[in-house]
């Protein structure tokens, strides 16, 4: 019985002293090339994308991470609980979240992957009316009808425009005196209004 727990222990001796041989085996052979450097923490990030009129989750939109300062990209597509997940990025690291989902406007803003765990809620919109030039837009139409990038002659007309009349715009009356008057220097013996 003696001998079993004997024989034991020097077999555990033995393949201990086998083991650390290969060890010190292998670092002497890793000294050549580079030493071995820990990958850096990583973070996980929870993402949840909803509707904005109605916080209802939006299934299968592309969710982009992209490295700032890094080539390459990774896309995830979130799912019926408009969630996904990512956990490789660095802790540390600035990160450009792109979302881009059918019928529903793109998303895109940098953060800073600061913690070990985050998550962020983005909200998207419809899209919204595109801006066109062939439309009349209420706030831009101020003035008499003229152009108004076109200096106008004392008649009001556009300076352009043939016989000194403008084409859609009626002839306005000649300026007042008072008109021509803020136009030219102050009198410094009258009191100016402050």
């Amino acid at each position: 019985m003696l001998s079993r727990r004997l024989s034991r222990l020097i077999s555990a001796l033995f393949l201990l002293a086998i083991c650390a041989t290969l060890v010190v085996s292998a670092q002497e052979t890793n000294r050549r090339g580079r030493k071995y450097k820990a990958p850096a923490p990583n973070s996980r990030i929870e993402i949840t994308i909803l509707r904005a009129e109605d916080d209802k989750p939006i299934e299968n939109a592309a969710v982009i991470f992209t490295l700032v300062g890094d080539k390459g990209n990774m896309e995830l597509k979130t799912n019926e609980d408009g969630k996904t997940m990512i956990d490789v990025l660095p802790t540390g690291s600035k990160v450009l979240l792109q979302v881009l989902a059918k019928g529903y406007q793109t998303y895109g803003k940098d953060y800073d992957i600061d913690k070990s765990q985050m998550s962020f809620e983005v909200k998207l919109k419809r899209p919204s009316k595109q801006y066109s030039i062939y439309e009349k837009h209420p706030e831009a139409a101020e003035g008499n009808g003229a152009d108004k990038d076109k200096p106008a002659d004392q008649d009001g007309a556009a300076k352009d425009a043939p016989n000194g009349a403008a084409k859609d715009a009626p002839k306005s009356d000649p300026p007042s005196e008072s008109a021509n008057q803020s136009d030219s220097k102050p009198d410094a013996s009258q009191p100016q209004p402050q």
